[in-house]
């Protein structure tokens, strides 16, 4: 759906559906001009009388189909006090699947109606634009179309009550489009399957964007990581036929190219079975989305080289398919890290912080960056700690700490903050090596992150982000249908466009 601006006024407005989101009890006609001169029939609609803006509602009302602006499907928020911006994506994006749906090719957006709403407006655009693309996407390119569903709104516009599209409004939509794009693709590399995405698949796929979007994309095969000393991320991926790959990209405007970066780490195991200490056959299948976090790395950083931003980032994805072949890995094997220090592995389904820590440790030793933030579908226990909606976050530095909540807030994707508490770091002790991988299932999470937290270098900012449970979406919703969610890449790219 393409993404279009109308200016000169209401009076010049076009659509076949007008989309106004109204607050609950709130007239919206008599209290917006600009609307009740681009569709004066509505304050006489016998349907408007009918609708009192609650939460979930919604009402189509019809004028004269010769009209310009035809229809105007009014949607409810519930109480001004509680309406807040996750509220407003929701009910946009479902606005806009009814509109699908209804098989309406072109639809409107007034400005000054979500003026009136809380967010402010630069805000609102960004956040609305990006809402009504990620209402239409779907993972679906390997299915047969289906002939009798309705095809998508051809274009959205966005209305505005003036002469011209203000410069700010204008780039807040642009920014609602590239980051809906990023979410997207984050979403449909999680949902390819594992015979599709095997560590190499994913390096090409990286390659081919970086050419496209014009960053630079480095891959290290697995003699580069034997060189390299990369033994925990190579022993992840040992036991496939699909060898690992540690996946460099870098993004680095003209005269930032000196720049102290901000260098994310993405956890990119195509599908963990388990290795060894193979996973229960329940839900199996949706192992193949135990990439999330390279996808998240990878959108942003495409995103931000779509978009110029002025920021050096660099992202690592460590890359690698969790398998029991005759060459796996076994639960009591003792490998190198590529600090040179020996890790005891005990429990070959505990792969994901393996992969890390090899990846942290290349960012450190290439690197002087400002921040370093590793995302990964890391533990079951930050799941069952937090449940579907929250994530884990691990970070020593309050700054940072409340620059990814703050970054993640704004754009609906919620962190908490656990702690690396280090009396349990005694549980990492090993008899037989330097460290051990895991400890013991109580404070699962905490453990994982400890592990992590040893081969992060004193005075380098770090946060672990712990996005298991947030990854997959078990029930749709307006802004997500069942799968992969994304969850992450926005993140993301709002923290490194604010600069840290």
């Amino acid at each position: 759906m393409d993404i279009r601006f109308q200016n000169l006024g209401p009076e010049h407005w076009k659509g076949e559906v007008l989309l106004a989101l109204a607050c609950q009890g709130e007239n919206l006609p008599a209290e917006c001009p600009a609307l009740d001169k681009a569709v004066p029939w509505l304050t006489v609609a016998p349907g408007m009388r009918d609708f009192k803006g609650k939460s979930g509602e919604f009402a189509l009302l019809h004028g004269h189909p010769e009209l310009p602006v035809p229809r105007v499907l009014a949607v409810g928020l519930g109480p001004r006090e509680k309406v807040d911006m996750q509220g407003i994506r929701k009910a946009l994006a479902a606005a806009v699947q009814r509109c699908r749906a209804q098989g309406y090719a072109s639809l409107l957006l007034p400005e000054p109606v979500l003026s009136r709403l809380p967010g402010g407006r630069e805000r609102l655009v960004e956040e609305c634009v990006c809402a009504a693309l990620l209402a239409l996407h779907r993972s679906d390119v390997l299915k047969k179309p289906d002939a009798e569903e309705p095809a998508p709104p051809q274009w959205l516009a966005l209305g505005f009550d003036g002469e011209h599209v203000p410069d700010a409004a204008h780039a807040a939509a642009r920014r609602g489009e590239n980051t809906a794009w990023a979410v997207a693709l984050a979403r449909d590399l999680a949902a390819m399957p594992p015979n599709l995405l095997s560590p190499d698949h994913l390096a090409r796929r990286a390659r081919d964007l970086a050419r496209e979007k014009g960053f630079s994309c480095t891959v290290l095969d697995e003699k580069d990581m034997e060189d390299l000393g990369m033994g925990c991320l190579l022993a992840v991926g040992r036991g496939s036929a699909c060898p690992p790959r540690l996946v460099v990209l870098e993004h680095a405007p003209r005269g930032h190219e000196q720049d102290k970066p901000l260098i994310l780490v993405g956890k990119g195991v195509t599908f963990d079975s388990g290795g060894i200490s193979i996973k229960p056959a329940a839900n199996m299948h949706q192992m193949k989305a135990d990439m999330s976090g390279a996808a998240a790395v990878l959108a942003a950083v495409a995103a931000l080289a779509q978009e110029d931003a002025p920021r050096r980032v660099i992202g690592l994805l460590a890359c690698a398919e969790n398998m029991p072949g005759g060459r796996a890995a076994r639960p009591g094997d003792v490998v190198r890290a590529a600090n040179g220090e020996s890790v005891e592995i005990r429990n070959t389904d505990a792969e994901g912080r393996l992969a890390l820590c090899d990846a942290l440790i290349h960012a450190q030793k290439t690197w002087t960056p400002s921040a370093v933030v590793d995302i990964a579908t890391l533990t079951g226990a930050c799941a069952v700690a937090l449940g579907p909606q929250l994530a884990g976050l691990f970070c020593r530095d309050q700054d940072l700490t409340e620059r990814i909540r703050s970054a993640g807030g704004a754009c609906g994707e919620n962190f908490w903050p656990l702690p690396l508490w280090q009396p349990y770091a005694e549980d990492l002790k090993s008899e037989v090596a330097d460290i051990c991988h895991i400890g013991p299932r109580e404070g699962g999470a905490i453990n994982a992150a400890l592990f992590l937290a040893h081969f992060v270098q004193e005075g380098v900012r770090w946060a672990h982000l712990d996005i298991a449970g947030v990854d997959w979406a078990a029930k749709g919703s307006p802004l997500a249908p069942v799968g992969p969610t994304g969850f992450g890449a926005r993140t993301l790219l709002e923290l490194a466009r604010g600069g840290v």
